[in-house]
């Protein structure tokens, strides 16, 4: 028997960081949801599949017209033609008070109910499903309790959308220890919420798919399903299977001995061209991040716009769909001696002081944020943050930008009294 577990389609949900410049793949990006959702599908058509389990978060909060809800319904009647039954459950995102407008799927869908826990079987391949979704989108207590017992002689799931214990980046909704789930006595968790794949436990098996396809920086990485193998009552295997169109990745560049931007150029095409190929040649969706000491470090802190348009033009050409260049981060450094420049009596020693100052005291930083509520109250709030969800004011962030700061205006001293 096999199985395909699925969770956080987020179908049309925006991708965020998307930028426009000649020739990047912006509709292509848009659209990486619905590809992913097709993809999935015909994985389970390939595979034969007994059962499609959904784990919550199909879609990204309300429809804005029914056009999502279209989509989905086209993709489950493609499954009714294969003969290929779907059991789901809503999440946060899709709960019942959420979600206004419905369709109807065809007759190859059940949906778990949202007001208690229940089970659907299916006698012709032995499985008991269980589940319940979420009727409001903060589910702040445990719901394992209230499912049913297992079904003796039958494969028994648990359809389940959850933080568990809690994990980072995911509200901790519906919370839970692993003991608790291994303890129902089923043979098979299929969670979701949480969008980074990661298998919690095995014999019982209790995993997180992940989500289908990543929709910014902080979801990099292969993202897909689970195919689970059975033969009778006991999981032979399972297998991680890559759906996303779009791959989002950080790409980390040493440059050091760069002496030119030649060089550096020549290094991050290479980098690119490596990262496709081991992407299997996906679009990519790309931060490219320069590290190491650069004798050419100047030329990469004052030519940055110039730089990034030719590592964007680089991207164009990557691998066989090419590569959106999210980002350019310059984190290289000059070959000078900080904290000799920073002992100097003259205005860079005061300078480079200063900053050494302000990254190793807490209550500096503080005081530097503070000096930032003004601007805060005076922009919209979700402009206060990083496409990271980094606050500007936060010391983490403070430390960077003074780093940023610091690579921006020293290197250009010290070339400058080079060339005197």
């Amino acid at each position: 028997m096999r199985l395909v577990h699925a969770a956080d389609l987020h179908i049309d949900s925006p991708l965020l960081g998307l930028e426009r410049y000649e020739g990047a793949p912006v509709e292509q990006i848009r659209r990486a949801t619905r590809r992913a959702t097709e993809n999935l599908v015909e994985l389970c058509i390939d595979e034969r599949a007994d059962l499609l389990l959904l784990a919550g978060d199909l879609y990204d909060d309300d429809w804005r017209d029914y056009s999502t809800g279209l989509f989905f319904a086209a993709q489950m009647a493609r499954l009714k033609e294969a003969g290929i039954p779907v059991v789901w459950i809503r999440g946060n995102h899709d709960a019942a008070s959420k979600i206004t407008r419905h369709l109807r799927l065809s007759d190859n869908v059940r949906e778990l109910s949202t007001k208690r826990a229940e089970t659907i079987v299916y006698e012709d391949f032995g499985v008991a499903v269980h589940g319940m979704g979420y009727p409001s989108p903060s589910v702040d207590g445990s719901l394992v309790e209230g499912y049913p017992a297992p079904r003796a002689g039958l494969f028994n799931v648990g359809l389940l959308h959850t933080a568990v214990d809690g994990r980072p980046g995911h509200a901790r909704y519906a919370p839970c220890s692993v003991s608790q789930l291994v303890n129902k006595g089923y043979d098979y968790w299929a969670l979701g919420h949480v969008h980074t794949r990661e298998v919690l436990h095995q014999d019982p098996w209790v995993v997180f798919p992940g989500n289908l396809q990543g929709r910014h920086m902080r979801e990099t990485g292969s993202k897909g399903a689970t195919l689970i193998h059975t033969d009778g009552l006991k999981v032979v295997g399972v297998e991680h299977r890559a759906l996303d169109v779009v791959r989002w990745l950080k790409c980390s560049v040493d440059v050091t001995n760069a002496r030119d931007l030649d060089q550096v150029l020549a290094a991050v095409e290479a980098a690119l061209n490596q990262a496709a190929q081991a992407a299997d040649d996906r679009l990519l969706a790309v931060r490219v991040e320069l590290t190491g000491t650069a004798p050419c470090h100047a030329a990469i802190v004052t030519e940055h716009d110039q730089l990034l348009a030719e590592v964007r033009r680089l991207g164009l050409e990557v691998g066989a769909f090419g590569a959106w260049v999210e980002r350019l981060l310059s984190k290289t450094c000059a070959a000078y001696d900080r904290a000799t420049l920073a002992l100097r009596e003259d205005a860079l020693g005061a300078l480079l002081a200063a900053f050494r100052e302000l990254e190793s005291d807490a209550a500096a930083l503080g005081e530097l944020g503070e000096t930032l509520a003004e601007v805060r109250q005076k922009i919209p709030q979700e402009l206060w943050r990083t496409e990271d969800g980094i606050a500007y004011d936060s010391p983490e962030l403070l430390r960077e930008l003074l780093d940023e700061v610091e690579a921006m205006i020293v290197p250009r001293i010290v070339s400058s009294e080079e060339v005197r």
